[in-house]
């Protein structure tokens, strides 16, 4: 889990500080493709743009698709998981069968077929379509979570001490769904950053927003691959695979520090290992 917080910490840090001190990462300040070297580190572009400078900068707007849509994600998915299980009856039926009808659909393409026929791009767009299309997996594992907390002796109780829906659910509910919660939205940033990179490779992202995806799309336009020039594509590439490693191990991190059950089985699991 440290490794995982430092690597992020890392991406954080230059999504905040690289726009400040990178006004302008497409300014041509050297040959077209010279490979790494000491005055270029990540080598340049076609046009003569340094990667490196576009590798700190684009992390912002990568970042910003990926923390912004999984949120929203999360958010929707616990509104209709966690509200209509705990509800029930009609509005339960209707957002149970919102959920499977999303769930049938591929996300990707359904990303994609969206995005395509909106004439709009960019940031909010990107974060917006992908929140609305991955939201529906996390809710139905909500829901059935919610279902079985329900029906238990303390939720009851509150019941019937005349405590509030709404403080049940906050109060009794929630704090036992916390490590699902947190898992859920790492794994939405993921997919956010992920499909965001994607839409961007394929071009149906804004050329003008700086982005890990749209790096890929250029190099990937003046045939970076073909030409031997693999600093321009590899960096993005493998800052995407390293924010997705990152959150990975914060998420297994949380969650044998939050789930009781993976708690009880590493202490019992101690003595073991001392004892031999």
């Amino acid at each position: 889990m440290v490794v995982g917080v430092i690597v992020l910490a890392i991406f954080v840090i230059a999504a905040i500080v690289g726009p400040i001190a990178i006004p302008n990462p497409d300014a041509l300040v050297g040959p077209s493709l010279a490979p790494p070297s000491l005055q270029f580190p990540l080598g340049t572009t076609q046009s003569g743009q340094s990667v490196l400078s576009q590798v700190i900068v684009s992390a912002q707007g990568t970042l910003i698709v990926g923390f912004a849509a999984g949120l929203i994600a999360t958010v929707i998915g616990l509104i209709v998981g966690v509200g209509g299980a705990f509800i029930g009856g009609i509005a339960d039926d209707v957002l149970n069968l919102i959920t499977n009808v999303v769930l049938v659909i591929p996300a990707l393409p359904l990303v994609i077929v969206i995005s395509a026929n909106l004439a709009a791009k960019g940031y909010t767009t990107s974060i917006i379509v992908i929140a609305v299309t991955s939201w529906a997996g996390g809710a139905r594992v909500l829901r059935g979570l919610t279902l079985s907390m329900r029906s238990r002796d303390y939720v009851a109780a509150a019941r019937v001490s005349g405590e509030r829906t709404w403080r049940i659910v906050v109060v009794e509910v929630l704090p036992n769904l916390l490590a699902f919660i947190l898992s859920s939205f790492i794994f939405s940033v993921v997919f956010a950053i992920l499909t965001q990179a994607g839409l961007a490779f394929i071009g149906l992202d804004s050329p003008s927003d700086q982005t890990w995806g749209n790096m890929l799309y250029f190099a990937q336009n003046s045939e970076a691959l073909s030409s031997g020039a693999w600093w321009w594509f590899v960096p993005p590439g493998l800052a995407i695979a390293l924010v997705g490693t990152a959150l990975t191990l914060i998420n297994l991190g949380l969650d044998s520090i939050i789930n009781p059950k993976l708690r009880a089985a590493v202490r019992t699991r101690r003595p073991r290992k001392d004892a031999s």
